[in-house]
């Protein structure tokens, strides 16, 4: 697997397409330069580990990122350094490091996806196995929720096949983000512009009921089941269940800094 071991040569072709590229057709030497320095960094990133498989499924989540920075650019503009930018994925995406662990993520996800597949479980009979709403067992496989000591063991018994590299890392607090393609699908657009559309509505019946304040998302609790209605169709049951935290009055009395700078 020396293959995987040394990023260097990917670096120098990288470079080389930077000094050869096209300032018309293609990235700029400062987006190309970022480009080679995010991949290089994730061979190292994988350079230690001992999993040949991991490795490979790695190396096809760089390919794949590969192929969309590849992609024209489209449209928001963004400003950096003076000018105009494009940018497909936004500024996050031009961080070599989060590049990095969002890809890693991302190849390690797909192997425990494949893992649930193999075991012919639904996402509710694990979370049953797991003692967890089924909302956060497809989080934690997908990389979005840390895996807490307690619930290890009931994980290597749900999915035998787990490496010990992928458990220690989704012990590991993640990286908590979304590619914003994700609004394109429709599933979820539907989601939002039901949320969007009811939100008025929601925020009066929170603050009627519970005063002024807002629904957690971190102290919070999401499960996706179903029903059946009156002419005996499938209905989706969405449950957000999330703790009040009230706006609070700055007191001066309370405030632990007092006056702060003003003294």
């Amino acid at each position: 697997m020396k293959f995987f071991s040394n990023p260097s040569p990917f670096f120098f072709f990288f470079n080389f397409l930077r000094i050869n590229a096209d300032p018309v057709n293609r990235a700029d030497s400062a987006d190309t330069t970022a480009f080679a320095y995010r991949y290089e960094t994730t061979f190292e990133a994988t350079a230690d580990c001992r999993d040949p498989i991991m490795k490979l499924f790695t190396l096809l989540a760089l390919v794949a990122s590969a192929s969309a920075d590849a992609l024209p650019r489209q449209s928001p503009v963004w400003v950096r350094g003076g000018r105009d930018d494009h940018t497909h994925h936004g500024e996050a995406w031009h961080d070599a490091t989060a590049q990095a662990t969002y890809l890693m993520t991302e190849a390690r996800a797909a192997r425990l996806l494949m893992l649930k597949a193999a075991s012919g479980k639904t996402f509710d009979e694990l979370a049953d196995e797991l003692g967890l709403t089924n909302a956060y067992t497809c989080q934690l496989l997908l990389g979005q929720a840390m895996l807490n000591p307690g619930t290890v063991a009931k994980l290597k018994a749900a999915l035998p096949g787990i490496s010990p590299d992928d458990l220690a890392a989704m012990e590991e607090p993640p990286m908590r983000v979304f590619d914003k393609r994700i609004m394109m699908e429709p599933n979820v657009y539907r989601t939002y512009e039901a949320v969007m559309h009811y939100g008025q509505a929601i925020k009066m019946l929170i603050n009627e009921q519970c005063g002024d304040g807002i629904m957690s998302a971190i102290d919070f609790y999401l499960d996706v089941g179903t029903t059946k209605g009156k002419q005996g169709e499938k209905r989706v049951v969405i449950t957000l269940n999330g703790k009040f935290l009230p706006h609070i009055e700055q007191r001066l009395a309370d405030n632990t800094l007092g006056k702060g700078p003003r003294g």
